[in-house]
Formats: C-alpha cells, structure tokens, sequence
C-alpha cells in the first residue's frame, strides 16, 4: 500500500473508497471484504471469476484503493489477517439478528464501537489533523455544520471550544447553515459532519464557505463523497453500520472520537488559556450541581441552608 495508508487496514481503506469506486471494482471489493484471508491465498484470476470480471478490473481496483498490484493486496491482507488473529475469539461480528438477546446485543455494541475508535485512530491522517489544529486555534470564528445523528455531534464540537474561549457556533437548519457559511470569511473556519459524506444541506453549507473565502474541514467516513470535494481538509473515520445503520451508532462514537482529538489538540495551542477557561466554566456551573459523599448519596443540608 501507499505510505500513507501503510499502517491501516487494507479492508478499513476499502470500504471507505467503495463508494467512488466503478461497479465492477465493487464486485471485487465484496469478495474481498467478504473473505480477507481466502483473497489472501487466492490467484488474481480467481478473484475475478468469484466477482464476474476481469483480471484487468482486478487490478484497476487494487490502483483504485492505493496498492501497487495484485501481489501487494494478497501481502497487505495477510498482514491484516494476521493481525487480527489475536481478537478473533471476541470478534462478534457486526450484525444483530432478531433473536439475539440483550448480552448478545450489547457484546456486539460495545464490540462495533470500540473497533470503530481503534480502526480511526489507525487511519486517521495526524498530519491532516495537525493542519486542522492550526486552523481552528487562530480561527477568528469557527461554524460547525451536521444535521441529524451528526447534529450531536457538531454540538459537541461546538461546546468544547466554547468552553475555551474560541469562538464557535454549530447549525443544523439549512437556512442558518447557509446565511452562517454566506458571512464567513478569510480567517475562519468552517466544520462540516457527514457519516455518508453525501448529505445535501451540509454539502452545500461548506461550498458557500468555501466561495466566501473560509477554510473548510470535512468529517466523513468517506474520503471521495461530495463533502469532501469542497474541503481543503479532511478527516475520515472508520466506521462500519450494519443493520441499525439507521441508529448511527459506530459512525457517531468514531466522529466524537476525531472530535476529542482535534479539541485537545487545539486547546494545546493556548495552554494557559484554556486551563483558565475550564477552570472558569466549571466554577460558573458548580453552584448547580448537588453535593454528594462518597457513597452516591447527598449530603444533608446545613442548618438556615
């Protein structure tokens, strides 16, 4: 694989770039997603036969997805294979069928979620982050675009940085979304959250910025979906939904986690500053918590109190 993906995995790169990918080169990547280990042991002209096409369009789709050839796809699989030798025994597999009970259910929740984490650590790009950093901690204003599941989180982006004293705002109405991108400008900053990458309103939310002159981000699983192409940085994921796609689930756990990353990185760049303003915020809103022992359970008031 290239350098830059040399340290992923083959098959998290795969299903990020499926859908750009011609449908004959789709064919070839089901067979490979499908069974990693048996493409590993297999002949090029058999991968072709199992997906109903050519040797040629096998190898046009290992270029598609960064590898050299043939030969470098089989060694990149083995190397994954073998790599995740070691967790086979609590891989749940990703679907939920109807009959699975609750501890089923949540073995494989948890299981999605934490593979999702660890696969975007893995392919998340630090150099593209460190850019994103930048840009957000000298940002004069930063306006962050999601509808839906990805609404939560674009909020969650938003306080973070509220609370240390960057100026932010997070929209999830179309008509804000786009009078906020139409006053943007050089020296600000525009987030748009996307799972699929293909979502209309956040898509045309981060084109008007970027025509008004601000610098765009983009968080998507997709690398090569329309949001990306009106980003001049993007962040990916690596989350697979299954049947609850509907719930995003993964995808908004891995989302929130290349949030964390890019908070923390951020607020590195003004230490002080930021240890000031968390100290601040968290002191403005400790009068309205309740106080409580050690043992959970609230302290009893004191007399005229």
């Amino acid at each position: 694989m290239t350098p830059e993906h040399s340290e992923s995995s083959p098959l998290v790169r795969i299903r990020s770039l499926l859908p750009g990918l011609a449908r004959a080169e789709q064919r070839v990547a089901k067979v490979v997603l499908d069974s990693p280990s048996t493409v590993a042991r297999r002949s090029i002209t058999e991968v072709a036969e199992a997906a109903g096409t050519s040797e040629t369009t096998v190898t046009r789709f290992c270029k598609a997805i960064g590898v050299g050839g043939y030969p470098e796809l089989r060694i990149a699989l083995a190397a994954d294979t073998a790599r995740t030798a070691a967790r086979a025994d609590r891989d749940l597999g990703g679907e939920i069928a109807p009959e699975d009970d609750l501890k089923t259910v949540v073995g494989k929740v948890t299981f999605a979620d934490a593979r999702a984490v660890e696969e975007t650590a893995e392919q998340l790009d630090v150099d593209v982050l460190a850019k994103v950093v930048e840009a957000v901690a000298t940002a004069g204003r930063v306006d962050v675009y999601g509808v839906g599941a990805s609404a939560f989180v674009a909020a969650d982006l938003q306080q973070k940085l509220h609370r240390i004293g960057r100026v932010s705002f997070a929209w999830n109405d179309t008509h804000i979304m786009l009078t906020s991108a139409a006053v943007l400008g050089p020296g600000d900053v525009a987030v748009a959250i996307s799972h699929t990458g293909a979502t209309a309103d956040t898509v045309e939310a981060l084109r008007t910025a970027r025509e008004h002159g601000a610098t765009t981000v983009a968080l998507t699983n997709y690398p090569t979906s329309p949001v990306a192409e009106v980003a001049d940085h993007v962040l990916t994921t690596a989350a697979r939904e299954t049947t609850f796609r509907s719930g995003a689930t993964a995808s908004r756990i891995a989302q929130l986690t290349v949030v964390d990353c890019l908070f923390i990185g951020v607020a590195q760049q003004h230490l002080d500053q930021s240890i000031r303003a968390l100290d601040s915020t968290r002191d403005a809103v400790g009068t309205h918590r309740l106080e409580t022992r050690h043992d959970g359970r609230r302290k009893p008031r004191e007399n005229g109190k």
